[in-house]
């Protein structure tokens, strides 16, 4: 693939800061448009954006040093590196979820009907986001002989070359794009506040943790070889948003 997406000297773009930023940047203009149409201040939803990104950026890149634990104490100067591949999605959703309670909590802004506002537009993202791993050779799958299999060979690359492998990437992107257009088309369906934003949480959760048996990369595991990291977060996740959006259902029913 194509890790450094221009290269001028000593000026680079890599791909995957580039595909991150995108992701990032839709989904703040469709969090803002969604947020005028149900009457919240969009100025406040741009300064929730801010604060989301960076808790996410800095969360889902925690996540990733304290994974590649080994690596990072003996290269401590790539950790801030983050341009270059290397953030857990658990992480950021994990600090950008309290972060975000903080902050609404001082705007005294509905905590619920903002999730439910936010929801789609961090599975798009994530759409974008996945491309830019796609690109950089991270969270690559296990070996594949299936014809969609997917062979790095550019030297920079941080998936195995010349090998044909699962390309989970893509498998996480088109996870969140349906994710994306079911919550689009759930939103007007819904039948109380948080009900998108948990719903994402239960579909989210059970999506990445199949695919994570075809992941090939090291990301830690919280039993050796069959259950991951990512995996033991998406149990936790999946367990807490059934909880909650059945608890805020019951709540709507009475």
């Amino acid at each position: 693939m194509y890790p450094v997406l221009i290269e001028l000297g000593f000026f680079k773009v890599f791909t995957y800061g580039f595909f991150v930023a995108s992701g990032f940047f839709t989904a703040i203009i469709l969090a803002s448009r969604q947020a005028k149409k149900e009457g919240v201040d969009p100025q406040k939803i741009l300064d929730l954006c801010f604060y989301i990104i960076l808790s996410a950026l800095i969360g889902a890149r925690l996540l990733y040093v304290v994974v590649e634990f080994d690596y990072f104490i003996k290269n401590p100067t790539e950790m801030i590196k983050f341009w270059k591949g290397g953030l857990v999605f658990y992480g950021g959703l994990i600090l950008a979820v309290v972060v975000s309670i903080l902050f609404l909590k001082k705007h005294q802004m509905p905590i619920s009907k903002v999730g439910d506002i936010m929801a789609p537009s961090i599975a798009i993202g994530q759409v974008l986001g996945r491309w830019g791993c796609f690109f950089a050779g991270c969270c690559y799958g296990k070996p594949t002989d299936l014809p969609w299999a997917i062979t790095f060979t550019d030297s920079k690359s941080l998936a195995p070359l010349n090998i044909g492998l699962h390309p989970t990437q893509v498998y996480l992107s088109l996870n969140a794009l349906v994710i994306f257009f079911f919550l689009v088309w759930f939103r007007k369906r819904k039948q109380f506040d948080g009900q998108v934003f948990w719903l994402y949480g239960i579909l989210y959760s059970i999506g990445r943790f199949l695919i994570e048996f075809l992941r090939g990369d090291d990301r830690g595991f919280f039993v050796p070889e069959i259950l991951s990291t990512s995996q033991l977060i998406g149990v936790f996740t999946l367990g807490l948003s059934l909880f909650m959006f059945y608890s805020l259902r019951s709540k709507q029913a009475t």
